[in-house]
């Protein structure tokens, strides 16, 4: 009989985190080493990422912090290729990253410069699509049976609802909408190429997250919150461990039969 529970455990696996301290990253790492892979953390910030590490080996989970800045598209493919020279090619990759100009929170249609637009699509949606692209070149050649998995947006997918932002400094972003919807798209591409080498290339499309807002503060507005959750199926945003467990589940041999594949963990909200 097949071992069906086996078929999610990540054991004798190595995945890289792009992204791997942030507020999705950090559950991811801690799914995929829970799950007995050996998780590369990837990120800036190196004494954060020392302690996450150490709090993971206290748990007895096998995960390293190494830094990458995946914005810094003229060295990016060289610290990639030094990567896994030191470290071999992953197994599992995953960009969890989001990568941002500082006056990221004037994006929207009415404050949005074409430097700024220009800028954000530049280290956002091309640095994931160069990522993805060395690191599937890197499987072939390794002749790994991999997984990899692009981080969406249901706003890559859909339009935003701006009623959700009535009564809050919320506004819609015009750039996020293009790079997500940019990567998304190229996932469908390279699931299509990379299919006869084994290798499965899934985009992860989470909807409104409990957390902090991305160039904005570090609390949400209750308003935002009850509106969005008004909308939604479910009557409430999702948690970062809840992506973290379906990204787990496309790593994994359970997910085998999956690649250019759109999976929206949304409670409901694309649904109606």
């Amino acid at each position: 009989m097949i071992d069906y529970l086996k078929k999610f455990q990540l054991d004798g696996k190595t995945a890289f985190v792009v992204g791997g301290l942030g507020l999705i990253g950090r559950e991811v790492s801690l799914a995929f080493a829970s799950a007995g892979a050996k998780t590369i953390i990837l990120d800036l910030n190196s004494e954060e990422g020392a302690a996450f590490t150490k709090e993971l080996t206290r748990a007895n989970y096998n995960a390293h912090f190494k830094l990458l800045d995946c914005a810094n598209l003229d060295e990016i493919e060289i610290n990639l290729s030094n990567l896994i020279y030191e470290l071999n090619c992953p197994d599992i990759f995953i960009n969890c990253s989001y990568p941002r100009t500082e006056d990221w929170g004037k994006n929207s249609f009415s404050e949005v410069t074409l430097e700024t637009f220009r800028q954000n699509i530049n280290i956002h949606m091309n640095s994931y699509v160069w990522l993805a692209h060395l690191m599937a070149r890197n499987m072939v050649e390794a002749k790994k049976k991999g997984s990899i998995i692009q981080l969406g947006s249901i706003y890559g997918i859909l339009g935003q609802d701006l009623s959700v932002y009535e009564g809050t400094d919320m506004k819609e972003n015009m750039t996020y909408s293009v790079i997500k919807g940019g990567i998304t798209s190229f996932t469908r591409q390279m699931a299509s190429y990379y299919g006869k080498n084994n290798i499965r290339v899934n985009t992860l499309v989470p909807g409104g997250l409990l957390g902090h807002s991305a160039g904005k503060s570090d609390t949400q507005s209750p308003i935002f919150v009850d509106q969005y959750s008004k909308k939604t199926p479910l009557k409430r945003l999702g948690r970062p461990d809840e992506v973290a467990s379906t990204a787990l589940f496309l790593a994994s041999d359970a997910a085998s039969y999956i690649t250019g594949s759109t999976i929206i963990v949304d409670g409901g909200w694309s649904s109606i």
